[in-house]
């Protein structure tokens, strides 16, 4: 019989996965100024690019916050190609480590990455005024909302990469499927499109996250939105749905 000691503790392991995803980080100097360098120059595009429109850059920033951290969230999640492709992956997943935690670590760690850029951009736009904050219920509210999305979206990039062997691949998948995502969110559009791309909007997790940021970020016009409850209730839900199919592809066979 094996000896408990050779079994992790699944939190142990969830903290040495999540740990070794912001290490790798670090230790990769072009992603550290990278991850430094895109929420300034996004936001220098966007305030510049969008001063003259009549909406005003700050109904965006919600929008491009979110985009910031899908961007980041998914990016992380190619490490889980990488693993596998170096052997790293396939020594995990032999070991006495419960597939949830495994699941769990990359995720955490991939959504704390997209966390760090976000606040960052969002430092930005607080210091500049394009975001408003009327006090500490609403900082704890944002932040909150920005962990529910880097996580739901995290946890949808690990869902696509678990399947796959090619970066190539995965970088196709985001172009035609999550690009699309964003844009139909409601990041650049004061009220939902009629029709059916008005229904294709409504059933989008993300709206509902950019819709939460909007709501507290006083962050232009919300007459159109979601009701707020609504919007934490999807998020939250999109939130948990990803967690709980990246442990469902992690615990499947083969």
């Amino acid at each position: 019989m094996p000896s408990p000691a050779n079994h992790a503790p699944p939190t142990g392991a969830v903290l040495a996965l999540a740990w070794r995803e912001l290490v790798r980080f670090f230790r990769q100097r072009n992603r550290v100024i990278g991850g430094l360098v895109q929420p300034v120059l996004f936001w220098l595009l966007f305030s510049e690019g969008l001063k003259q429109n009549e909406l005003g850059y700050a109904h965006f920033f919600p929008g491009t916050l979110v985009m910031i951290l899908l961007f980041t969230a998914i990016f992380a999640t190619i490490s889980v190609i990488e693993d596998r492709n170096e052997g790293f992956l396939q020594g995990v997943l032999v070991a006495p480590t419960p597939r949830f935690a495994i699941a769990l670590g990359k995720v955490l760690g991939g959504a704390a990455i997209a966390m760090l850029q976000g606040v960052l951009f969002l430092a930005l736009g607080l210091a500049t005024g394009a975001a408003t904050l009327s006090g500490p219920v609403d900082a704890v509210l944002v932040l909150t909302a920005m962990a529910l999305v880097a996580v739901a979206l995290t946890g949808l990039g690990f869902v696509i990469a678990w399947r796959m062997d090619s970066t190539q691949g995965f970088h196709a998948i985001m172009s035609v499927f999550l690009l699309p995502m964003w844009l139909l969110s409601g990041a650049f559009f004061r009220r939902g499109a009629e029709g059916w791309l008005g229904g294709v909007v409504a059933a989008n997790p993300l709206t509902y996250g950019v819709a939460a940021l909007r709501w507290r970020l006083e962050a232009g016009d919300t007459s159109g939105l979601p009701a707020e409850p609504i919007c934490w209730a999807v998020t939250a839900a999109f939130a948990a749905a990803m967690l709980g199919a990246s442990w469902w592809v992690a615990g499947r066979k083969g």
